[in-house]
């Protein structure tokens, strides 16, 4: 979403540099961006399709390798069925134009229930509480950044992410903009983030708690006549049953829960109280764990109550030039309409939570996966439980990835398709629109040309969906008309009707004028735009939905049982383990470039000074980390940056496994975090995967 200027000469990039011209981003550049010179010119990068042959890979035509994949998948469908073949998209998926256009039809043509992404591994909670409350997933209320002035982050260090859920190009100088004109910025986090250093106060809380933490602070608002009325007052159901609810979580009940003083949990109701235009906003840290479905819908709850629910400087709605929310994706977005053969998982729009697709390998019986095709993604380092991943896909009958390396999940393929990389295809980013904080569009042409014989993913998932097309002769003679006509549109000419469609079409905004407009357009702040734009059947704000309010009961039992959270040297695994994002090693494939990786080691395990002094360990040396489902080796770092009794792991590492090609990955190969997440820890609501809050053992190696 960053606008960026690239210098090249011939087929060779001289340089890449921020915008300083682009409407939204202010000349902002973070490494990832330089490092795209890096994926564009990576020797391991595969450039033509191959299959395996034994313990080595052979080059293939094109031809060949659809054949194969198509025959690979029937033939495990007519043998198994077709719920035996699963799919998983990966978290580039959403940053590609064509895999969004073209990616949902080739899902469908594979007729199974086994779907799965990254979504549930990252924001599910999000959508559900979002689909609850105001009636679409993607309706994520977004923090009015540039005019809050008391914005409270919990779970979330956009100083790292740039504001995920939440774009925000140059976010730590927009965080500081905040500070700069009277407002101010408030962190809860098991960790002291860079995002902290931008912060006017930071409080540590033990992962896990935020769900807890936000009905105490909504407690001390209803109990003291803090709350306000806005405009949405008028059209908001369930703030009696909101108060009820809160009224049993006092303060002085959950503080020791949550490791926050109970006179800080007042302090921080009364800040917002204050303010008078404060927005709270939680992410990553909120969603993946055991109450993550709770903990999204009480943030909204709280800005809500606040009076500063669709209003300027709370949280507001982006109106993007491409409306997801009209039509397209989640359009028809449905809860728990099947669920997870093995476990009974709710399914939610047409996926399953990624913790089952382990499960659903490895467990006999009618219905097991036999076969997957995952595109852009990397479960093996990214899901729960990953070390059982990796052994369950070794027994797969088939495999077909899309992709173009061979990492530690596509090394079991049997074919893989490589696409084109982000600078050989047009780019419109469909989704991060949508959660901007400031209402923009901008339409980016390819840079290089697509190379002789190369494939876009569009064009992958279009041939892909064509030859799997079922039916009669009629039927499939229509699915190739249908790709012929798609084939020649493409995604440039699906963009283009699809703003012809959109809010801003009426302006003149059309593709023409965004190619003509190199640095974006900006389209003006946020606006409000309910009760319009809700999506309920009575257009009404529901701000105590069923399923939420159920599962505070499961909340509340475990707070009655759960002890205070301090070590112990009687604990058999006395710290809790949460994850982190550097700006550097954002996700696994950015570890293949040499711009990112250099410097000092980021894959370490981070302790309190105190913890580590207490368990007899030393900065620098190495330790054996260990949970409930396994162990990894790692170097410790001692910092008074974590809460006591809380270690942070990166995501993402735990490269140089046997048979992939990622030379500079291998070389800087960290420990997977997610050897020690067990995926039979979930949000039992929502079904999302419950990173945060993983108890270990650290000891010396």
């Amino acid at each position: 979403m960053c606008g960026l200027v690239v210098e090249t000469d011939g087929p060779h990039i001289t340089s890449i540099r921020g915008d300083k011209d682009d409407h939204f981003s202010r000349g902002h550049i973070c490494p990832k961006a330089v490092a795209l010179q890096d994926l564009h010119e990576d020797p391991d990068r595969l450039r033509k399709p191959v299959k395996r042959v034994g313990d080595s890979w052979q080059e293939i035509s094109w031809d060949e390798a659809f054949t194969l994949v198509a025959q690979g998948l029937r033939r495990v469908q007519k043998k198994h069925g077709d719920n035996s073949v699963a799919v998983y998209l990966g978290n580039p998926t959403v940053h590609s134009l064509g895999a969004m256009f073209f990616a949902p039809a080739f899902v469908r043509s594979l007729k199974t229930r086994n779907r799965y992404s990254a979504t549930s591994v990252d924001q599910l909670p999000h959508h559900l509480a979002a689909l609850w409350m105001f009636g679409h997933p993607l309706l994520i209320p977004i923090p009015d950044l540039d005019r809050t002035d008391h914005l409270l982050i919990l779970g979330a260090n956009p100083a790292a992410s740039n504001g995920s859920l939440m774009t925000a190009p140059d976010a730590a100088n927009r965080l500081k903009e905040i500070r700069r004109r009277g407002g101010r910025v408030v962190l809860i986090d098991p960790r002291r983030t860079e995002t902290a250093e931008l912060a006017d106060a930071h409080h540590f809380i033990q992962p896990g708690g935020d769900a807890l933490l936000l009905l105490s602070m909504l407690h001390v608002l209803f109990a003291e006549r803090l709350t306000r009325t806005s405009r949405t007052t008028s059209f908001t159901d369930g703030a009696e049953t909101l108060e009820a609810i809160a009224a049993r979580f006092a303060p002085e009940r959950v503080a020791a829960h949550i490791g926050m003083d109970a006179n800080v949990i007042r302090e921080l109701a009364h800040g917002l109280a204050a303010a008078k235009q404060p927005a709270a906003y939680g992410r990553i840290g909120v969603s993946t764990q055991e109450f993550g479905g709770l903990a999204c819908w009480l943030i909204s709850a709280l800005n809500t109550v606040m009076g500063r629910m669709d209003e300027p400087g709370g949280v507001m709605f982006t109106r993007p030039a491409v409306d997801l929310i009209r039509g397209g994706l989640y359009s028809s977005a449905k809860f728990a309409r099947w669920k997870s053969r093995v476990r009974g998982l709710p399914e939610f729009a047409g996926e399953l939570p990624v913790s089952a697709l382990t499960e659903e390998m490895d467990t006999p019986g009618e219905g097991q996966v036999r076969a997957l095709v995952t595109h852009a993604g990397n479960p093996v380092l990214s899901t729960p439980n990953g070390a059982r991943l990796d052994r369950a896909m070794a027994g797969l009958e088939f495999y077909a990835a899309i992709d173009f390396y061979i990492n530690e999940t596509t090394r079991h393929a049997h074919v893989i398709l490589p696409p084109t990389a982000a600078l050989e295809r047009d780019h419109y980013d469909l989704v991060f629109h949508a959660f901007a904080v400031r209402n923009t569009a901008k339409f980016s042409e390819a840079i290089f040309p697509k190379p002789d014989g190369a494939r876009h993913d569009w064009e992958i998932l279009l041939e892909l969906a064509t030859r799997l097309a079922r039916g009669g002769l009629l039927t499939r003679l229509r699915a190739r008309g249908a790709a012929l006509i798609a084939r020649r549109m493409g995604p440039r000419g699906i963009l283009r009707r699809a703003l012809r469609a959109g809010p801003w079409a009426s302006t003149g905004l059309t593709l023409d004028k965004l190619q003509r407009e190199p640095h974006g357009v900006d389209l003006g702040a946020l606006e409000s735009c309910f009760p319009e734009r809700l999506r309920t059947a009575d257009k009404r704000i529901q701000l105590a939905p069923a399923p939420l309010v159920a599962d505070v009961v499961r909340l509340e039992s475990s707070l009655d049982s759960r002890p205070a959270p301090r070590p112990s040297a009687l604990d058999s695994r006395p710290f809790s383990l949460i994850g982190r994002r550097d700006l550097r090693s954002n996700n696994s494939w950015m570890h293949n470039s040499n711009r990112l990786v250099r410097g000092k080691r980021r894959c370490t395990v981070l302790m309190h000074e105190a913890d580590a002094r207490a368990q007899g360990l030393t900065d620098g040396e190495q330790v054996r980390v260990s949970s409930s489902i396994g162990q990894v080796q790692v170097e410790l770092e001692t910092t008074d940056s974590m809460m006591p009794g809380v270690v942070s792991l990166p995501h993402g590492w735990g490269h140089g496994k046997p048979g992939t090609r990622l030379t500079v990955s291998n070389a800087h190969a960290g420990a997977s975090i997610n050897d020690l997440t067990d995926d039979a820890r979930i949000d039992a609501l929502t079904g999302n995967a419950g990173f945060n809050g993983v108890r270990v053992r650290v000891d010396r190696a």
